[in-house]
């Protein structure tokens, strides 16, 4: 799984088979504007955004959690609430799972219909 939130936008998730630089570079260019400055953890397949248009900033998780600005909380907010709406089917299809990580982003990006109202 990998995903991309807009600092106060919207969460992009989607379903990869690794986390390869290869794989993870081309979404997101494709989501992500040339010159925007990219919060990352340190995994090693983000090193790419370095030379790839962007202003990189990593977070290491093993020294702090955030330094003002520079921080990742909203994207791991996401993950936690996603993992406790998909803990409740207690297993899910491997070809329905996209389908179920799809309703989690729309459900993060838009509310529930009640807080639609």
């Amino acid at each position: 799984m990998f995903g991309i939130l807009k600092r106060g936008g919207k969460v992009y998730t989607k379903v990869v088979g690794d986390t390869k630089t290869e794989t993870l570079m081309p979404p997101i260019t494709r989501k992500i504007a040339p010159d925007s400055i990219v919060y990352t953890d340190c995994y090693r397949s983000y090193n790419a955004l370095d030379v790839n248009h962007f202003y990189h900033e990593r977070i290491n998780h093993s020294t702090l959690f955030a330094q003002g600005k520079n921080h990742i909380n909203g994207i791991e907010n996401f993950w936690n609430q996603a993992k406790c709406v998909l803990r409740k089917y207690n297993g899910i299809p491997k070809g329905s799972f996209p389908l179920f990580l799809k309703e989690c982003e729309f459900r993060f990006n838009y509310g529930t219909p009640k807080q639609q109202l």
